[in-house]
């Protein structure tokens, strides 16, 4: 596959991911929305790990940073679908924009990296003040709205925590493995909680539902992680880093033309703040002496 094709891929996939996320819950609980694109695409890696013949070690390692990613992954798409009933589908890759932001936060504090220059600093409270603008409530917001940001701002620091997690444990796996590893610790701790707190299946899912989950169990679990990883070994950070900036605008339009969300005003204001500072923390001091 070509570089581009696959990059072109990962915009697509993550800025319509967060409208599939609200269109797989329509017809039941978010619970078994999530639990389902989990189990299919568990089945999916499973099958693609063995048609390419990857190799899945078990060592100890191998374990440790399944563990890592897969209790990221069970923490973040369970808060992500939760806080994804209460807000607009764009607001999610809005939020999502800022995972270069913690991530690096968490290098800084885990990993010892000092990589923060007046540039970059600048851009993180940039971006924090443009969420703070999308958080605060207005009088037109639904009560709740403000608890759906905080859910997604909980899914963007566990996934970006398990980032840095893995990253410290270190090691060479296939990215195939990885998610493979990480979906056999996460689905077994979805089913359960299904069980426990829902447990029931809707008479019929609705044919929008459907091809929401099976679109997200394929482009968005099986496929969408893997692309990235083979684009982040062939391209910079700067141009990989684009795909943040990108993916939130795409993601509101698509909201709105074809969900009828409304977006207000002040959210609008909050994204630009947010993709601007995300824009002046990846290019850091560069920008400010421009």
């Amino acid at each position: 596959m070509s570089v581009p094709a696959a990059y072109l891929g990962i915009v697509l996939i993550w800025a319509t991911t967060p409208l599939a996320i609200k269109w797989s819950g329509e017809d039941g609980s978010f619970l078994l929305g999530v639990t389902l694109r989990m189990a299919l695409g568990y089945l999916l890696c499973l099958l693609l790990l063995l048609a390419l013949r990857i190799e899945f070690p078990w060592h100890a390692q191998a374990r440790r940073s399944y563990l890592a990613a897969g209790l990221g992954l069970f923490g973040a798409m369970l808060s992500v679908y939760w806080g994804a009933q209460y807000i607009p589908s764009g607001l999610v890759s809005v939020i999502f924009g800022l995972s270069p932001i913690v991530i690096g936060v968490f290098a800084m504090w885990w990993l010892g990296e000092r990589s923060f220059s007046a540039g970059k600093l600048f851009g993180i409270v940039l971006a924090v003040s443009g969420l703070a603008v999308i958080f605060l409530p207005r009088e037109s917001d639904v009560v709740i709205a403000p608890l759906g940001v905080a859910a997604v701002f909980l899914a963007v620091t566990l996934q970006s925590l398990s980032a840095v997690w893995v990253k410290r444990i270190g090691g060479t796996l296939h990215p195939v493995a990885i998610n493979c590893g990480a979906l056999s610790i996460a689905v077994p701790l979805y089913l359960l909680l299904w069980l426990l707190f829902d447990g029931t299946m809707p008479q019929a899912l609705g044919e929008r539902s459907l091809w929401a989950i099976l679109y997200l169990a394929l482009f968005g679990t099986a496929l969408g992680f893997n692309l990235y990883f083979y684009v982040m070994k062939r391209v910079s950070a700067a141009v990989l880093s684009l795909i943040t900036l990108i993916t939130p605008v795409l993601a509101l339009l698509l909201g709105q033309g074809l969900n009828g969300e409304v977006i207000a005003p002040h959210v609008w204001l909050g994204t630009a703040a947010i993709l601007f500072g995300l824009f002046i923390h990846q290019l850091g001091g560069r920008t400010l002496r421009r």
